[in-house]
């Protein structure tokens, strides 16, 4: 990729990524640079990113970072902004880290409205450990623990941001966005900042993201699976915006 091409934000020397080839985080991550730049935030930002394929993602952007056990940077990034009100907090994590073993974390911060930003990555899979069954997997969708395919035994695919559009007050700010939109993602980033440093509170934007490695498909089946049959299922748009 060209210098030119990169979000001033990018720490320029951690290019080009260590992403796998193909992966949907990728772009979320080049979208989310957009952001920033757009917004001239960099230098009031604070970036928690989880374990997983978000780790890959540290040392991407020229802000402050924080790195978190998995699951946990929710939390962290609530005491952060506690101790620091100014700053403008936004957390990164997978499917894993937040409906999984982070869900508490997830389901109490939105309740409370904590004024920070939520990233979350959905490639229905765990995909830095190999590609084992994740809450986000399909029904039907084979994975390295459910190898005939996800069964009702393993209960059915969550839905994140419909939850919290549950659980949440009216000035939370909750979206469902893909990696392959790149207009309509970051104008979504945007808003999710937007409702932190307007001091709505609570925002949240998932993002379908593609998997290659693990779905073993090749580019077009990747980018037809995310957007034909992902969507299906976790349908693209924002559930609630106060700001409409």
């Amino acid at each position: 990729m060209p210098e030119t091409a990169l979000p001033k934000s990018w720490n320029k020397e951690s290019k080009p990524h260590k992403f796998c080839p193909g992966c949907g985080q990728a772009l979320a991550l080049k979208i989310l640079g957009a952001a920033i730049d757009e917004l001239q935030i960099q230098e009031k930002m604070i970036y928690a990113t989880d374990i997983g394929c978000s780790l890959l993602s540290w040392s991407m952007f020229d802000v402050d970072t924080i790195q978190t056990h998995h699951g946990r940077t929710l939390p962290l990034s609530v005491g952060f902004k506690k101790a620091k009100p100014e700053a403008i907090v936004l957390s990164f994590t997978g499917d894993g880290g937040g409906y999984a073993i982070g869900a508490q974390h997830l389901l109490n911060t939105a309740m409370r409205n904590d004024p920070i930003t939520v990233i979350l990555i959905n490639n229905a899979n765990y995909a830095m450990t190999g590609g084992q069954l994740a809450p986000t997997t399909l029904m039907g969708q084979k994975t390295t623990t459910a190898p005939g395919g996800r069964g009702v035994v393993q209960g059915k695919p969550f839905k994140g941001p419909e939850m919290l559009a549950q659980i949440t007050n009216e000035d939370a700010y909750i979206a469902r966005g893909i990696s392959s939109n790149y207009k309509q993602l970051l104008e979504m980033y945007k808003k999710a900042i937007n409702n932190q440093i307007e001091g709505r509170g609570f925002s949240f934007v998932e993002v379908i993201a593609m998997c290659p490695v693990n779905w073993h498909t090749n580019a077009q089946e990747s980018l037809d699976f995310s957007e034909k049959e992902m969507t299906k299922i976790y349908p693209i748009g924002e559930i609630k915006c106060p700001q409409k």
